[in-house]
């Protein structure tokens, strides 16, 4: 089941790209155009080094937790129950990007309350003029409330290890990687393109796609 989720959460991460784009795409904007003195592809990259590191963390917590707090001989039925409820989520996330139900966002609102407490940190790092200041926003940012990181999070939650929850973010982490990447060197075009109805719909099939055979996979008999 391991290797199904992180195949499902780096595809989860390449395909929700648009998602990503709009969550991540001011501050990659802002990297990618606003700073002359400093080489914006290091900047990116250290930017989103310090986002994948956070997300490998949440992993690392979550599955952590999940190995501490569960009886193993229980185990099995609840981590199963988790894979199902990650690849709900990954149905409902493909709802969104294809424009047709905003139900996901719904779950941003949990982590709003941290996010209140940890974006004043952001100006601190803002403009970002060095790596080490990109390194420090990117490790901030990943804690953005976001649904394609909960669904993630969700699947490293049933992994049921810290080290296998901290794969299963890596994975995905390395999914959302391209897009950012791209679109600091195409930040305006990109800009546009997510914008368009048929990119949205093909990339939230496919989502709907990948949930659905997952979850086929996880209840068939």
């Amino acid at each position: 089941m391991l290797e199904i989720s992180l195949l499902s959460l780096f595809l989860a991460g390449l395909l929700g790209g648009v998602h990503c784009l709009g969550m991540c795409g001011g501050i990659v904007t802002a990297i990618s155009l606003g700073n002359a003195r400093q080489q914006p592809l290091w900047l990116l990259l250290c930017y989103n080094v310090g986002r994948i590191a956070s997300y490998v963390s949440a992993g690392a917590i979550l599955g952590g937790l999940a190995h501490w707090g569960l009886n193993q001989a229980a185990y099995q039925p609840l981590q199963t129950g988790l894979f199902i409820a990650a690849n709900v989520l990954l149905i409902l996330l493909g709802l969104y990007l294809a424009g047709l139900s905003g139900v996901i966002t719904r779950i941003e609102h949990l982590g709003r309350p941290l996010w209140r407490k940890l974006q004043p940190l952001t100006r601190r790092y803002l403009p970002v003029r060095n790596p080490l200041q990109a390194l420090l926003a990117g490790a901030i940012w990943g804690w953005l409330p976001c649904g394609l990181v909960y669904t993630a999070s969700i699947a490293a939650l049933a992994s049921g290890s810290a080290s296998q929850g901290a794969l299963v973010m890596l994975a995905f982490g390395l999914g959302t990687l391209p897009n950012l990447m791209l679109m600091g060197a195409f930040a305006s075009k990109l800009q546009q393109l997510k914008q368009q109805r048929p990119v949205r719909l093909i990339a939230g099939l496919a989502v709907m796609a990948l949930g659905s055979w997952h979850l086929w996979l996880a209840v068939k008999p």
